[in-house]
């Protein structure tokens, strides 16, 4: 009896050992099917309704702006921080907050330099309108964990002129100018490998010759990569900020409160300007990689902008590489009062250590001049 009691339990024993190796190898092959699936990019549940809920919200914006008029139409000053900057971004007609990925990304969405690997050095230049200059500078790198770190300056000038009056129709031998500013410092970082956000706060100043306006603003975006495609949706707010008024010595004079009184004093007074917002400005997109090959590679892109002043708007924009070096681009902005299609060409080439890019393009206008823009990146 005892024989046979000793011999049942081994039996129950190994058996309830067997039933354990199996459950553990099965799990073990589910852990081993899920990270394959995500491998080779097989749906996650969440991944498709967030992606869902993100193309939603880009849908109901492409179709809020066949019909939305903004009542607000020309109110906002400060309208040198809307011209669009560099020749990558201008080259794909704007749609650029989901690509935006160097030093330039930090005048269109502060969530691009959030991955940045090495540091990163832009310049940008146009010739704008009549005698005027939009010139623009970036510099980002990265801070190890921390995160990364950028700042960028904007200046558009114009040439002196010569003051006239009534009176002095040839001049009167003084001279002004007027100049806008924009410097600001951003911090970006990736809070997971697909999901990177950033932030700017930039000082605002615009000048005419002894008069001037200052402000604070911020700028918030975000990056988020999906599973197919290499596809990004991107955000970004521009230009939160309180009212600016213009000031200075041009607007105080002198003013006689009783012309009746023949000995009273003039009092001096200063006139008050109208204070203005900046124009804030909400932009959505969507970019996604539809060919990748050894020679060639073709992007995408689409944006949504929903400026405070202004009706909504859409760019469309695309890009072809070739070998990784040559890089031909092209858009449409849809929407804008005086601007429609846009192209641009790109030469990138590694030099020892860093990495050079230069770029131009080119946008039609209806109206007014058409605008030029060339830019230099380099990366070491």
């Amino acid at each position: 009896m005892e024989g046979r009691t000793r011999r049942t339990k081994r039996t129950e024993r190994t058996r309830r050992k067997r039933k354990d190796k199996k459950e553990k190898e099965k799990e073990k092959e589910e852990e081993e099917e899920e990270e394959e699936d995500n491998k080779q990019g097989v749906r996650n549940p969440e991944v498709d309704i967030m992606k869902k809920h993100l193309l939603s919200l880009l849908g109901w914006c492409v179709a809020f702006t066949a019909q939305a008029q903004n009542p607000n139409l020309g109110t906002a000053g400060a309208q040198f921080l809307q011209i669009p900057v560099g020749a990558q971004a201008t080259g794909m007609a704007g749609a650029y907050v989901a690509t935006a990925a160097n030093a330039g990304a930090l005048f269109w969405n502060p969530a691009g330099i959030a991955n940045l690997t090495r540091q990163s050095v832009y310049f940008a230049h146009t010739p704008w309108r009549a005698t005027m200059q939009l010139n623009s500078a970036a510099y980002a790198l990265r801070v190890g964990e921390v995160g990364s770190l950028g700042a960028a300056v904007t200046v558009l000038s114009m040439d002196r002129m010569e003051v006239t009056t009534e009176y002095a129709q040839d001049g009167t031998g003084e001279f002004f100018d007027a100049q806008d500013l924009m410097i600001g410092v951003t911090y970006a970082r990736a809070l997971s490998d697909r999901f990177s956000t950033g932030i700017t706060a930039k000082y605002v100043q615009q000048r005419i010759w002894n008069e001037t306006a200052s402000g604070i603003a911020f700028d918030l975006g975000t990056q988020y990569r999906l599973w197919f495609k290499e596809a990004v949706i991107g955000m970004s707010l521009s230009n939160f900020g309180g009212d600016m008024r213009m000031a200075g010595r041009d607007l105080s004079y002198t003013f006689d409160t009783d012309p009746n009184a023949p000995r009273n004093r003039l009092a001096p007074a200063m006139l008050e300007t109208e204070a203005y917002p900046l124009p804030l400005h909400f932009q959505v997109g969507l970019a996604m990689e539809l060919l990748r090959s050894r020679t060639l590679a073709w992007r995408l892109a689409s944006d949504v902008t929903h400026p405070n002043d202004n009706s909504e708007r859409v760019n469309f924009g695309t890009e072809l590489g070739v070998f990784d070096r040559l890089f031909l681009r092209g858009g449409y902005r849809y929407n804008y009062d005086d601007e429609d299609l846009c192209f641009g060409v790109g030469l990138s080439w590694p030099m020892a250590n860093s990495h050079l890019a230069i770029d131009y393009a080119y946008a039609r206008h209806d109206l007014l001049p058409d605008v030029h823009r060339f830019a230099v990146g380099l990366e070491f």
